[in-house]
Order: C-alpha cells, then sequence, then structure tokens
C-alpha cells in the first residue's frame, strides 16, 4: 500500500475533523509544558517540594481513569457530548489550579484536570479509527503527535512569561479561552448521533481501582523515609499492578484488548514497548527544575529548553510517518537506541555546571533532549498503527483507548519512580545545587536503562 501524503489527509472535508481531533490533544500536551514551566514558582509561592512529582503522578493517575472511561462514552454518546464532557472536566480542574492557596488544592485541581485530559487523550486515538480511512491513520497519529509541537511552543511561553512576572495563576486562566474555541470546532465538526443500540459496554471499575493504586502506592514509596517503607511500597505497587493483570484476563469487560499481556504477542510486545518508552520519558518532569536551579536558567528559558524533548518527537513523527514498511521497521529499532543514548548524556551533562562555555553547554543539554524525544518519534507511528491494525474487530474502540491506558500508567509509574529516585537523591531533605545535582544524575542515568529493554524488544518483534 502507498503511504498517503499529508494532502490525503487534509483534503475532502477531512482538514476540520482534523482540527477537532487534535485540538483536545494540543490543550492536554500545552497544560503538560505550561505546568512543568511553571510548577518551581509555584512551589516557591505555596510550598510542596516534596510534593513536587505528585503533581505529575495525580494529574496521569486521574487521566487513566479518564482514558478508561473513553471506551465507554463513545459506547453510550456522541463523539460530541463525549468530547464535550471531557472538555467541561478539565475547564472545572483549571479553574482549581488557578485558584489554589495551598498544593493539596493544587494538587485536587491536577487530579479533575488529569480525568478530563485522559478522555481528551483517549479521543484523539479513538476518533482516528472512526474519522479516517486505514490507510490515512499513521499520517493521523503523526498529526496528534505534532500537537505535542504545537505546545512546546504555547506551554513555555505561556508559562514562563506568567511565572517570570510573578502571576503563575494566570496560566491556568489563560486556558480557558483555548477551551472555549475547541467546543466551537467540536460542536462544528463532530457528529451528534448516537452509537448505533447494541451490547452494552461495562465499564472495567476493578481494574481501574487496582491500576490506580498501584500507581499510587509507588508514588508513596518516594514520601517515605525509611528504606524499609520505601520498599514495602513498591511492592505493594507492583503486586496491585500484577492483581489487575489477572482480574482483567478474566473479566467481561476488560480494561486491555485481547493479547496485551502476552509478551509472546505482537498487540502485547508493541504495549510494553510504549511502556518503556514512556517510563524512560519520565524524568523530564525535573528537568525544568534542574536546568533552574543547577544552571541558573530563568522559568521561560528553562521551560522552553525542556520543551525540545517533545519538540523532537513531534518533528520525528512527522518526518517518519510517510515512509515505507521496510524504512519504518529500520526507525523503529533505531529510536529506542537514541533514546538511550541521549538518557545517558544527559546524565553526564545535566548534573554538573562549568564544563562548557555556558552558551556550548546549553545548546549540548538541548541535542541531548531533543534526542530523547526524536528517539521516541521515530517509532510512535508505526508501533500504534499496528496496534490499530492488529486490534480485533469487536474491541476497535477498547485497543485504541487502550493504547492511553498504557501510556499514562506507564507515566503515572516514571513520574512516582522519578519522584522516588529524586527524593532519594536527596532533591527536598539536602536541596539547593548540591541535591538537585545528585537528582539529576540518579535520575537520568537509571531511566536510561527503560529506553534499553524497548531497544531489545524491538529488535525480539523484528526477528519474530
Amino acid at each position: 500500500m502507498v503511504p498517503a501524503s499529508w494532502g490525503d489527509l487534509l483534503r475532502n472535508g477531512n482538514f476540520l475533523k482534523s482540527i477537532a481531533v487534535t485540538g483536545g490533544v494540543a490543550l492536554h500536551a500545552t497544560n503538560v509544558y505550561l505546568v512543568t514551566t511553571i510548577l518551581p514558582s509555584v512551589v516557591s509561592d505555596i510550598g510542596g517540594l516534596g510534593y513536587y512529582a505528585w503533581n505529575t503522578t495525580l494529574f496521569i493517575v486521574a487521566s487513566i481513569i479518564g482514558s478508561a472511561l473513553t471506551s465507554k462514552l463513545l459506547s453510550s454518546y456522541s463523539a460530541r457530548r463525549a468530547y464535550l464532557l471531557a472538555l467541561g472536566i478539565f475547564a472545572a480542574g483549571s479553574i482549581l489550579c488557578a485558584s489554589a492557596s495551598n498544593m493539596p488544592w493544587l494538587l485536587l485541581g491536577r487530579t479533575v484536570q488529569g480525568l478530563g485530559g485522559g478522555i481528551l487523550a483517549a479521543l484523539g486515538y479513538a476518533l482516528i479509527r472512526t474519522l479516517f480511512e486505514p490507510r490515512l491513520w499513521a499520517r493521523a497519529i503523526a498529526l496528534v503527535c505534532g500537537m505535542w509541537g504545537v505546545a512546546t511552543l504555547l506551554g513555555p511561553a505561556l508559562g514562563g512569561i506568567f511565572a517570570e512576572a510573578g502571576h503563575w495563576r494566570f496560566a491556568f486562566w489563560a486556558l480557558l479561552p483555548v477551551l472555549l474555541f475547541q467546543t466551537l470546532v467540536v460542536v462544528l465538526k463532530l457528529s451528534d448521533e448516537r452509537p448505533k443500540s447494541g451490547a452494552a459496554e461495562l465499564i472495567p471499575v476493578r481494574q481501574i481501582i487496582l491500576l490506580t493504586a498501584s500507581a499510587l502506592a509507588i508514588a508513596m514509596a518516594g514520601q517515605l523515609e525509611s528504606n524499609s517503607g520505601r520498599a514495602l511500597a513498591l511492592l505493594l505497587g507492583i503486586g496491585l499492578a500484577l492483581v489487575m493483570v489477572w482480574v482483567d484476563k478474566r473479566e467481561s469487560a476488560p480494561l486491555l484488548p485481547d493479547g496485551a499481556y502476552s509478551a509472546r504477542q505482537p498487540l502485547g510486545q508493541i504495549y510494553i514497548c510504549i511502556g518503556l518508552l514512556m517510563i524512560a520519558l519520565s524524568p523530564e518532569i525535573f528537568v525544568p527544575y534542574f536546568l533552574q536551579i543547577i544552571h541558573g536558567h530563568s522559568p521561560l528559558i528553562a521551560g522552553y529548553i525542556t520543551a525540545t524533548m517533545a519538540a523532537g518527537w513531534s518533528l520525528a513523527s512527522l518526518f517518519s510517518s510517510g515512509c515505507n514498511a521496510k524504512i519504518a521497521a529500520r526507525l523503529v529499532r533505531i529510536g529506542p537506541l537514541l533514546v538511550a543514548i541521549s538518557l545517558a548524556a544527559l546524565a553526564w551533562l545535566m548534573p554538573v555546571n562549568g564544563n562548557f562555555p555556558p552558551v556550548t553547554e546549553t545548546v549540548f543539554i538541548i541535542i541531548a533532549l531533543t534526542g530523547a524525544g526524536f528517539g521516541v518519534g521515530l517509532c510512535w507511528p508505526h508501533l500504534l498503527t499496528r496496534v490499530l491494525q492488529l486490534a480485533n474487530p469487536a474491541q476497535e474502540n477498547l485497543a485504541s483507548s487502550a493504547i492511553t491506558s498504557v501510556q499514562l500508567y506507564a507515566m503515572a509509574v516514571g513520574a512516582a519512580l522519578a519522584g522516588l529516585v529524586s527524593n532519594a537523591a536527596g532533591i527536598s531533605h539536602v536541596g539547593g545545587v548540591a541535591g538537585a545535582s545528585n537528582a539529576a544524575y540518579w535520575l537520568l542515568i537509571g531511566f536510561a536503562v527503560p529506553a534499553f529493554g524497548a531497544y531489545w524488544l524491538v529488535g525480539r518483534i523484528r526477528r519474530e
């Protein structure tokens, strides 16, 4: 099959549909980089540095719940109504964040934001299958990934400007006009036709509870002082995840599609690879803090430097989406290796200030961050396209929404582990440049390991 062009995707009435599908992802991604940029200013104002990673963990845990509910929403309501519900929840969370006077209040707002964001992210993939023909799927997935590139411009700009002006709350209020615009596009372009009647799709309540409890238990490990307490919390998190897998395989309302848990089946291998890559990029949430504390960059500059990781992801996705099958197979192999090498380079560059002239040092950090994102982008459209192709016809909605569930759970675990490693390395109790430097080294070198795992796994997929 000849790869589709961008013109094929955007003509014949597809242009505005593409905006409707990808706008929610752009909003979700912009919020991620906005919060990443302003968070050092937030904790300076309202406190809570020890719970820094929880802003990401709770956001992602709630997003898992939202993404898991998406399949049910699409089977019960029209695409338009499901989308509008997600936008409403996201707006409520943004208002809570903007009005937060302490860290618990902010964490509540981030949780509500995450619930709406999870639905928006899952809809971005789920609607591709229903709105576009199969030959356009790789391009559409790349376009969704490209929204993270848009976010690298908008998120750090909004966050940095408001943080430097001392008005970080305005960054959350600024999301509301974007929400209103996306609401208008959705009302105009998405169908309000309800799904055809059929068997009611059940919500995998027990699996969702077990999965979120697993992520929270791992996150709690980062807040405990004793090594034995941390070990027990980690074991509890892993145990809950294993119980969830056992339950999900036996439930009539599964969270993941058939074959997702088998490392011997292509679908399972792809989901595992997606998870490993997401965990590998988790240190990103601490990069703005490292850049400001260790390297002395302003919030705006630190935000933009951090966003080069997402920019690399977006550019590589747009580039690789039009490749033929033979080249795509090579890119899927190269991508995870590039991620691992880039993280190892960052482990050398980030902890120390002064090894190179300031401009040279910044350029090297940007290259390494971009390389990590570029590696994921090289393989991302092709991994996700294979999920859509391999899905059982009776589980197409489930398989597409499961992409987001797997991605978000891996991000939640990654954020929790990043918080655990950084706190154990002294980011909060040692503090300052010394604590940040030690945390930066152990985070970046440690999280190169999952990337090497993904490299090994894609090599196994190709051989089989």
